[in-house]
């Protein structure tokens, strides 16, 4: 028999009639608050679990299946979480992470589609090659995350940071990152496949200094974005909107602005931007 406790407490939240929680049933079962650090929930069944508030840090959850489980506030950190089933591809199945602490989380090829992520900390998380297609990471810390070929495409990053994030060939095709924070991001350069941000949203975003070498970036919104510094060498800018951005210093080279909108974009500040001679509007 396993008692499982709350943490703090120490009260008895249930009993499990098992020697072991490897490979356990606790599907819908109310474990909000649990102490579960350090268990062998290897292989559990834990979806629609409530286990927000949980501590499951240094918990083996290899092969468990979480899909649709509420982790709201749970103790994460360092936890590798790839073999773990978070989602079962839909909205209604995928499970809650909001204000996890995912410090550290070994998720390297992790399917999160439609996982809530919002204001969790994954800071220097490996979530290079994940599936975070139309998750929400809301306000969430991903500064110094690993995120190479990761697919974001239509993910919500508003107000996320990403400051010193890799994001080498990752695909935030039509990727909400409004006033989201990428100072000093890799999203191309040497040895850095260009990241791909076409129709993506970049509104008010900030990219001081980020390394934006060979990005694909057609049709993407930079209205009011803080470029200053930044390296756009030979990016794609085709229908891009640069409207009242901060481009002080950033470098244009091979960057061809005919069709991208410039209109009160301070470019008189910025390194090697052929700018054609009808644009107007300038700074």
């Amino acid at each position: 028999m396993i008692e499982i406790k709350m943490k703090g407490s120490g009260a008895t939240i249930c009993k499990v009639d098992s020697d072991t929680l490897e490979g356990c049933d606790l599907r819908e079962a109310n474990l909000a608050n649990a102490d579960l650090g350090g268990l062998n929930l290897t292989s559990a069944q834990l979806d629609f679990a409530d286990l927000s508030g949980a501590n499951l840090a240094g918990a083996c959850l290899e092969g468990a299946s979480l899909v649709g489980a509420d982790l709201s506030g749970a103790a994460l950190t360092g936890i590798n979480l790839r073999r773990v089933k978070l989602t079962d591809g839909t909205a209604k199945g995928a499970a809650i992470l909001g204000r996890c602490d995912l410090h550290e989380a070994e998720l390297h090829d992790a399917d999160l589609r439609h996982v809530h992520l919002h204001e969790a900390n994954l800071s220097h998380a490996d979530l290079n090659h994940a599936d975070l297609r139309n998750a929400s990471l809301r306000a969430a810390t991903l500064a110094h995350a690993q995120m190479d070929r990761a697919l974001l495409i239509d993910t919500d990053l508003t107000k996320a940071d990403l400051s010193h994030a890799r994001l080498c060939g990752a695909h935030l095709n039509q990727a909400k990152l409004v006033k989201a924070t990428l100072d000093h991001a890799i999203l191309g350069g040497p040895g850095c496949h260009g990241a791909t941000l076409d129709l993506a949203n970049l509104r008010e975003a900030s990219l001081v200094g980020a390394s934006l070498v060979g990005a694909a970036m057609t049709d993407a919104s930079l209205r009011s974005a803080n470029l200053s510094n930044a390296d756009l060498t030979d990016a794609m800018l085709t229908g891009a909107s640069l409207r009242a951005a901060n481009v002080e210093g950033a470098d244009f080279t091979g960057v061809q602005l005919a069709s991208v909108i410039t209109d009160f974009a301070n470019f008189s500040l910025a390194r090697h931007a052929d700018i054609p001679p009808y644009k107007t509007n300038l700074r």
